[in-house]
């Protein structure tokens, strides 16, 4: 089995994207659907169910998942070893990061890291809220990316942006040519959102009942894309920042109408395990993430 296959199939998982992954390898999505289904073949197992949608890991790809990204990491401390470049602390800055954040401006971050600091990589993967913060606290990862960061003792937060919330509907819905919207304007309409338990579900819901709007909840994910796949059908409307739909807006599948009477966002936030110490690498990939990726002081001079 070769590394690279392993490396495709992590691609796909991490990115949670058949297509992403393809291009985070130089390879057709084709291939990497293919890459996979020859992968299960071999062992004998379904590594990924898609029945439903969004796909997801069956237990045995989450086991798989998690053993190939240790062979991946050991193959490249090896291979820097027998190239005789001994691996330095902190070659691999480790990133958790929630699904939404926007793929286009992490991409060009890492490609930026990339350029101005060859001797090292960025290794990110985009997870479950509730699972970056495991991986972070438990040292899986130098950081982690999520939304809404509220103040914990175990856990270092730095404030990275905020995105604007806006009304999400597909072209044909009557709400679609507004300018701009009144809150009140929601009031009675199907409201694809998110699961209770997650923390966006709980803002959503705050902004919603600090205007005395009653929405009608017609189902629930946890996850953006998920919620985004609902709305294009048709099931209802989504509020959502307005990042996570640039694909959408540039496709015409989504229109977004910005809320006039409140500045209602989602803060995203960088974190940490509080108390840890932080490599040089580490430090620099989070001044290019709230520098918008753009080097700063002598890493501007040098590029």
């Amino acid at each position: 089995m070769q590394i690279e296959t392993l490396k495709v199939f992590c691609d796909v998982v991490r990115l949670h994207s058949f297509s992403r992954g393809a291009e985070a390898n130089d390879v057709l999505q084709a291939t990497a659907s293919l890459t996979v289904q020859r992968l299960e073949k071999y062992l004998g197992v379904t590594l990924i169910d898609r029945s439903c949608r969004p796909w997801k890991l069956t237990r045995e790809g989450r086991t798989f998942y998690d053993g190939c990204r240790k062979v991946l990491e050991g193959y490249y401390v090896l291979e820097s070893e027998v190239r005789g470049k001994q691996m330095a602390a902190d070659t691999v800055v480790r990133v958790a990061a929630i699904y939404s954040v926007n793929l286009n401006d992490m991409s060009r971050c890492v490609r930026r890291f990339n350029e101005l600091r060859p001797q090292a990589r960025v290794e990110l993967e985009y997870l479950h809220p509730g699972r970056v913060c495991e991986r972070v606290l438990n040292d899986e990862v130098d950081l982690g990316i999520i939304s809404f960061p509220q103040g914990r003792r175990d856990l270092t937060v730095i404030p990275w942006r905020d995105e604007p919330m806006v009304m999400v509907c597909p072209l044909q819905h009557r709400l679609a040519r507004e300018r701009n919207l009144s809150v009140k304007q929601l009031a009675g309409e199907a409201l694809v959102g998110f699961d209770a338990d997650l923390v966006i579900r709980k803002k959503i819901d705050s902004f919603l009942r600090g205007h005395g709007v009653e929405m009608k909840v017609v189902m629930t994910f946890d996850n953006i894309e998920a919620v985004k796949r609902a709305v294009e059908v048709g099931s209802g409307v989504a509020i959502l920042p307005r990042p996570t739909i640039e694909h959408e807006l540039r496709a015409g599948t989504l229109t977004a109408v910005p809320f006039a009477d409140q500045s209602f966002v989602r803060p995203l936030g960088i974190v940490y395990r509080r108390g840890r110490r932080l490599q040089p690498n580490t430090e620099a990939f989070i001044a290019l993430l709230k520098n918008g990726g753009q080097p700063a002081g002598k890493e501007r001079a040098k590029s």
